[in-house]
C-alpha cells in the first residue's frame, strides 16, 4: 500500500479534502495522511460538511507535519503539497524515500460569505480529478524515474498554480 502525505500550511482545508478522498477513492490501493506546517487546530467547517454532503465520513483533523518526521514512523512514499505558502517552505526530513510533487489548489478558506462554498466545491472537485488521475497511474512503479513526473503533471492539471516547483 502506497503511504501519501499531503500538506498545507493550515491543514483544514485542502489537505483534509485530499487526504479524504484519497482514502475514499483509494480503494485499499493507498493510505493517506495529512499535515500543516502552521496547523490550524480544527479543520474547516466548510470542509466537514461538504466531506459529509458527499458521504465521505473520517476522522479528520488538523495535525502538525511533525508527526510524520519521527524516526520510528512508518515511512511516507509521496508528499504532495497542495498550497504555494508549503511548497515553498522547507519541509522536515520524513522517514524514507519520499517523491515529492507540488498539485497548488487556490484557498477556498479564503474566500468569504456566500462563495465559500463554491469555492470550496471547486477544490473538491479539482482534488478528486488529480486524485483519480493518480489512480490511474501504475503505482508499481513508485520507484522508477518516470514517476515523479508524472505527479507534477497532475499537478498541472486545471486549477493548478503556474510556475510552482515541487518541493525539496
Amino acid at each position: 500500500m502506497i503511504r501519501i502525505l499531503f500538506l498545507c500550511t493550515g491543514n483544514s482545508a485542502r489537505s483534509i479534502l485530499a487526504e479524504a478522498l484519497a482514502n475514499h477513492l483509494g480503494g485499499g490501493r493507498l493510505q493517506a495522511f495529512s499535515a500543516g506546517s502552521f496547523p490550524k487546530g480544527e479543520p474547516h467547517p466548510m470542509a466537514l460538511l461538504l466531506l459529509a454532503k458527499r458521504g465521505i465520513t473520517g476522522d479528520f483533523r488538523s495535525k502538525s507535519w511533525d508527526e510524520f518526521a519521527v524516526p520510528d514512523t512508518l515511512p511516507i512514499d509521496i508528499v504532495i503539497t497542495v498550497c504555494d505558502n508549503a511548497a515553498g517552505e522547507v519541509c522536515p526530513i520524513f522517514p524514507g524515500r519520499a517523491i515529492k510533487a507540488h498539485w497548488g489548489i487556490p484557498d477556498p478558506a479564503a474566500v468569504e460569505g456566500e462563495g465559500q462554498r463554491a469555492a470550496f466545491e471547486t477544490a473538491f472537485d479539482q482534488m478528486r480529478e488529480r486524485i483519480a488521475a493518480l489512480l490511474e497511474l501504475d503505482l508499481a512503479t513508485l520507484v522508477s524515474s518516470n514517476f515523479a513526473p508524472q505527479l507534477a503533471q497532475i499537478g498541472r492539471m486545471s486549477g493548478a498554480t503556474p510556475g510552482k516547483d515541487p518541493i525539496t
